[in-house]
């Protein structure tokens, strides 16, 4: 499944994107806009960035996730373990309309990319 979202600014498109992955797409989208819009990165890595996800009393981290991260959150009573399969994935389009591009960003946790001409 694909959820889609989209991101506007000042009434306009900016950017639809989609999230794949079960009970982590709500996540995804919180991950991929908070990582764009507060911590400013562009689409490509959003989608990139390493990955945590509660999920039923444990949480999921990824392989990339900083070891201290980790351990803080096991240090304030979390179980963490490695999921043995990618925490959902995503693709979207950057739409500039000043500079009339597109940037598209794919997610190497799955099958796809993004191709222009």
């Amino acid at each position: 499944t694909i959820m889609p979202g989209m991101m506007t600014r000042n009434g306009r498109a900016m950017m639809p994107f989609g999230v794949m992955g079960g009970g982590y797409q709500p996540f995804g989208h919180v991950h991929v806009v908070t990582n764009m819009i507060d911590f400013g990165m562009d689409p490509q890595q959003a989608i990139d960035a390493a990955r945590v996800f509660y999920n039923h009393e444990v949480v999921e981290a990824e392989r990339s996730v900083r070891p201290d991260a980790v351990e803080g959150l096991r240090r304030r009573g979390h179980r963490v373990v490695e999921p043995g399969h990618p925490l959902g994935g995503g693709q979207a389009v950057l739409i500039d309309w000043e500079k009339g591009t597109l940037t598209g960003a794919s997610d190497p946790r799955k099958d796809g990319l993004a191709l222009g001409y």
